[in-house]
């Protein structure tokens, strides 16, 4: 009588033994956190019920808008010869990309900055090719 089935052993009583558990993350194949996207819709209260297949879809959208993101942060790092992603790479990324950036168009990146942009009318005029040196001056210098 001291011995255990494998019967007795199993959850319920049904003869399977019980399975390691396996998250939903892993079984869509996603890194961010399909069951916390879950509850946070749950306790968010956007609608009464939340079907199984929609925090896998959300958890989706994010991870692929974070990637974007930051691979066009480490690129911007790495134009600017560093190794550390700071704000104002995810600024210069963000702003730098038409799409991102009409999606973050009210967002403000603390620390960020802003792009750089010289005015046309700061710029230096060009001459004309036929206009030489002797000839940029006023008229009114002229002797």
């Amino acid at each position: 009588m001291g011995e255990q089935t494998a019967a007795a052993k199993s959850v319920g009583g049904r003869g399977k033994p019980k399975s390691k558990a396996v998250s939903r993350s892993s079984k869509a194949g996603l890194q961010f956190p399909v069951g916390r996207i879950a509850r946070f819709l749950k306790k968010g209260r956007y609608a009464e019920r939340v079907g199984s297949g929609s925090p896998v879809y959300l958890s989706a959208v994010l991870e692929y808008l974070a990637a974007e993101v930051l691979e066009l942060a480490g690129n911007a790092a790495r134009d600017n010869k560093k190794n550390r992603i700071v704000p104002r790479h995810i600024q210069l990324a963000v702003r730098n990309d038409d799409e991102l950036s009409k999606l973050l168009a009210s967002v403000t990146i603390a620390n960020g900055g802003v792009l750089p942009v010289i005015h046309q009318n700061l710029l230096p005029k060009k001459t004309a090719a036929g206009k030489g040196k002797g000839e940029i001056g006023s008229v009114s210098q002229e002797f």
